[in-house]
C-alpha cells in the first residue's frame, strides 16, 4: 500500500510540475507572438507546452484510482480524428481565409466548454456544492455565448450571412431582459437538487446560445476583427472555467492567459478603430443608428498598367497601401517583386499597414513576410500617416475601407475610424475589380477625386503586367 501511494504522489508531482512547465511555455508563446520577428519561437513554445500538457493529462488518468485501459481509447480515438480534420485544415486554408479558420475554432472551444460543463455536473451531480456548480453554469454561459457567436463572425467574414447589423427594436432591452434570465437559472441550478436542476441548466444554454447569436449578429461587418478578437476571449475565459470543472490547472492558466490577452487585445483595437469597447461586448449597446450618406457623385479616372509603369519609374518615393483585397487575389508575390525592382531602380518604396487591414491584426503583416517584403520598409498606420502628403505615388492595392475619406464625416456606419490618409498624395493608383463599396458598405469619395486613378481588374494580373512594363535599367543591358 504504501508503495502505491508513493508511485502516485510521485505521479502527481511529475503531472503539476508538466503543469507548470506547460504555464511557462504558453507565456513564452504569447511573448513571442508579440513581435513578427519571434513569432516563429512563441510559435514553437506554443507547441511544445501543448504536448507537454497532453502528455502529462495522459498520466493523470492513467495514475486515476478507477482507471480502465478503454479511458484510453475514448481518449485517442477522438484526439486522432481531431488532429485529422485540423491537419487537414490547416493544410486547406488559404491565408485569407485565416480569420474564418479563427472563428470556427473558436466555436469549437465554445461547444467544448458546454459539453465539460454538462459531463461535470453528470460525474458529480449531487456532490457538487454551490461553488462548483456556478463554476459548471458560468462555463457553460459562456461556451453557449462563444459557439454561437463564432458561427455567426464566421458566416459574416465567409460572406454566408449579411455584413449589415442586425437592428431588432429593443434589442439593448432583449439581450438584458436574457442576461437577467441567465443569473436567474443560474442561481437556481446552484441551489437545487436532483434531476429538476437539468432543467435551468438547460434554459440557461439556450438562452446563451440566442444571446451569443444576436450579440454578434447586431455588430455591422466592419467591427467585426474586433469581434473576432473579444471571442477569443471569450474562448479562453471558457476554457479557464472547463479547467475549474475538470480540476486540470494547465487548463484554467491557459484560459485565463487567451482570455486576458484576447480582452487586451480587443480593447487596443477599439481605441484604433475608435471604437466603444463595451459597446462591442454588448452588441452594439449605446450606438445610435447610423445611415450612410448618399454616394458623391463625380467622375472617375482610369489608367493603365502601361501609364503607371512609367509613372513609377520617374516616381521616386512610393507608398503601398495594401488590403485584404489584395490577399484574395494572392497579389501580394507580384507586389513584393513590383518594391524590389523599383528599390533597385532608387524608388523609395514603403507599405502602409491599416491595424485591420486583413481582418485581423498582423495579418496584413504575415501576408507581406511570406512574399519576402523586408520588415524594415513596413509602416504601420501612426509611423507613416504623415508622411502621404510627401510622396510621389500611392497605390491603393485591394483596400477600400481603411483608405475612405468618409471616415472622417459624421453619420456613417465607419465614422470616426482611424483611416489610412492615401488621398494625401500627390498622386493615388486604386486597383479595384469595380466600383462596388467596401465591406462596411460605405462609398468612397477617394474614387472620384482629381489626383486618383483607377486601374480596373484582377489585383495579382495588374500587377503583374506593371511588372512587365517597367523600364529595365540602363546598367541592365
Amino acid at each position: 500500500m504504501n508503495a502505491v501511494m508513493l508511485v502516485s504522489g510521485r505521479l502527481t508531482n511529475f503531472v503539476d510540475a508538466c503543469y507548470i512547465v506547460a504555464g511557462l511555455l504558453f507565456i513564452l508563446a504569447l511573448a513571442g507572438l508579440a513581435k513578427f520577428e519571434s513569432s516563429k519561437r512563441g510559435n514553437a513554445f506554443g507547441i511544445l507546452g501543448m504536448i507537454i500538457a497532453v502528455i502529462a493529462s495522459i498520466v493523470w488518468l492513467v495514475a486515476l484510482p478507477h482507471y480502465h485501459p478503454v479511458a484510453l481509447v475514448l481518449l485517442f480515438v477522438p484526439m486522432l480524428i481531431g488532429a485529422g480534420i485540423g491537419i487537414w485544415k490547416a493544410t486547406k486554408v488559404e491565408m485569407t481565409g485565416m480569420p474564418e479558420l479563427i472563428a470556427q475554432l473558436h466555436s469549437f472551444v465554445g461547444l467544448a466548454a458546454v459539453l465539460i460543463g454538462f459531463n461535470a455536473f453528470m460525474e458529480d451531480g449531487a456532490a457538487a456544492s454551490a461553488f462548483q456548480r456556478s463554476e459548471i453554469w458560468i462555463g457553460v454561459f459562456i461556451g453557449a455565448l462563444t459557439f454561437t457567436g463564432s458561427i455567426v463572425a464566421w458566416g459574416k467574414l465567409s460572406g454566408k450571412i449579411a455584413s449589415k447589423p442586425l437592428a431588432i427594436p429593443g434589442r439593448n432591452w432583449i439581450n438584458l431582459a436574457i442576461v437577467v434570465a441567465i443569473i436567474g437559472c443560474g442561481v437556481w441550478f446552484s441551489n437545487v437538487d436532483g434531476p429538476i436542476a437539468w432543467l435551468p441548466l438547460a434554459i440557461l444554454t439556450g438562452l446563451s446560445l440566442f444571446l451569443g447569436f444576436h450579440l454578434v449578429a447586431a455588430i455591422g461587418g466592419a467591427d467585426m476583427p474586433v469581434v473576432i478578437s473579444m471571442l477569443n476571449s471569450y474562448s479562453g475565459w471558457a476554457a479557464a472555467f472547463s479547467g475549474f470543472s475538470l480540476h486540470i490547472s494547465v487548463l484554467t492558466i491557459t484560459g485565463a492567459l487567451v482570455g486576458f490577452s484576447g480582452a487586451i487585445l480587443s480593447f487596443i483595437m477599439c481605441r484604433a478603430m475608435n471604437r466603444s469597447f463595451v459597446s462591442v461586448i454588448l452588441g452594439g449597446f449605446g450606438d445610435a443608428p447610423m445611415v450612410a450618406a448618399d454616394g458623391p457623385q463625380g467622375e472617375i479616372h482610369e489608367t493603365t498598367a502601361a501609364d503607371l509603369a512609367g509613372q513609377l519609374a520617374d516616381a521616386s518615393s512610393v507608398i503601398v497601401a495594401p488590403g485584404y483585397g489584395m490577399a484574395v487575389a494572392q497579389a501580394q508575390y507580384p507586389v513584393a517583386e513590383l518594391a524590389k525592382r523599383l528599390r533597385e531602380q532608387g524608388v523609395e518604396v514603403r507599405f502602409a499597414i491599416h491595424p485591420v487591414a486583413g481582418r485581423l491584426p498582423g495579418h496584413m503583416n504575415v501576408l507581406l513576410a511570406e512574399a519576402h517584403v523586408p520588415y524594415d520598409i513596413v509602416m504601420e498606420m501612426d509611423e507613416i500617416n504623415d508622411d502621404f502628403a510627401d510622396t510621389d505615388i500611392v497605390l491603393v492595392i485591394g483596400a477600400n475601407d481603411t483608405v475612405n475619406p468618409a471616415a472622417m464625416d459624421p453619420g456613417t456606419p465607419i465614422s470616426g475610424m482611424p483611416v489610412l490618409h492615401v488621398w494625401e498624395g500627390r498622386q493615388v493608383v486604386v486597383f479595384k475589380r469595380s466600383m462596388k463599396p467596401g465591406y462596411a458598405g460605405v462609398e468612397n469619395p477617394l474614387f472620384f477625386k482629381d489626383n486618383t486613378q483607377m486601374l480596373f481588374g484582377d489585383a495579382k494580373a495588374s500587377v503583374d503586367a506593371i511588372n512587365a512594363a517597367l523600364p529595365v535599367p540602363a546598367a541592365a543591358h
